[in-house]
């Protein structure tokens, strides 16, 4: 993640980002699609249980609707507008995993949780399952008291991370973050890290599911983040079958979008791979070996080298 070492300091200086910024007033909006039942534990339960499932291709939850990005910038800019013409004039910008911001620390420094051990952040009445955004304000305000941290001796999130990623309570190794490996990382998938993943294929919620917080957890009033063309459900054949067209056309207005189609095989082909070690009768055998002999001659050299490992 370049980014992080080219933009410097610039990300704890909100004032150098935006010129005049005296305040940052945080919010969250929780993203569990509205049909996620309830009790939200045996959910968890279930999504835990999909994961040992080899055949299915397992999304993150925050990726399975519609692109955050654009749904809480749009409500950020609505909110700011208001409070603009309330207070009168002024100046503000809206952000949301989009620029050089510290959001998960501007978050807890503004009372809207504690950093988990997990490094997010928590909510004793709304878990994690949240996303974070900013608006940058040239009104000087009163701030919010910070909040205590409540995680105690659980260490649940430290144990369940398949990768080994959270390397010590609140530290995390962004190189072995499957969320990181999937999602931002665009090479090839270190190999020893490969079994890890099991059938990861966008991001990982482990560390979540196990947090007791997340009984709390809350159910978006949104329609947006409502589950999109069965990615909560889909195998890895079915996704397979996706060429880059279909990809395209079935991940517009999701941030899945934004990887591309060669990481898409990529992460499926090490999670196909994965699923072939497991003991498969001999129908689901074959029909994943032809649906990855398929993309045997991409023009990828990334997506060629993943292939040949899961046929292998």
């Amino acid at each position: 993640m370049t980014y992080m070492a080219r933009h410097g300091l610039t990300r704890a200086r909100p004032a150098e980002l935006v010129p005049g910024t005296l305040s940052v007033i945080t919010a969250r909006m929780d993203y569990l699609p509205r049909q996620t039942p309830s009790p939200s534990t045996d959910w968890a339960q279930s999504e835990l249980q999909r994961l040992q499932q080899s055949t299915q291709a397992v999304v993150s939850v925050y990726a399975r609707g519609r692109d955050y990005h654009k749904v809480m910038r749009q409500r950020l800019q609505q909110l700011a507008e208001k409070l603009q013409a309330f207070a009168g004039a002024s100046g503000f910008r809206v952000f949301t995993d989009s620029a050089p911001v510290l959001e998960a620390e501007l978050a807890v420094r503004s009372g809207l949780g504690w950093r988990g051990k997990h490094t997010l952040v928590l909510h004793r009445d709304a878990g994690s399952f949240f996303f974070l955004g900013e608006i940058f304000v040239d009104i000087a305000l009163e701030p919010t008291a910070m909040g205590e941290a409540h995680c105690g001796t659980c260490d649940a999130c430290i144990r369940v991370c398949p990768s080994q990623a959270i390397i010590a309570p609140y530290q995390l190794d962004a190189r072995r973050c499957i969320s990181y490996l999937t999602i931002e990382h665009a090479g090839s998938i270190p190999e020893e890290l490969r079994p890890l993943m099991g059938n990861r294929i966008y991001g990982c919620d482990d560390c979540q599911l196990v947090c007791p917080w997340n009984k709390y957890a809350k159910r978006s009033a949104l329609p947006d983040f409502d589950e999109r063309h069965g990615l909560g459900a889909s195998s890895l054949w079915q996704l397979l079958q996706w060429d880059e067209d279909s990809f395209l056309r079935l991940t517009e207005g999701s941030a899945i979008r934004r990887i591309g189609h060669v990481r898409w095989l990529r992460n499926l082909a090490v999670a196909t791979g994965n699923a072939l070690r497991h003991n498969l009768g001999a129908a689901e055998q074959s029909a994943l070996r032809q649906a990855l002999q398929r993309w045997q001659d991409h023009p990828s050299e990334v997506v060629r080298e993943h292939i040949a490992w899961a046929l292998s």
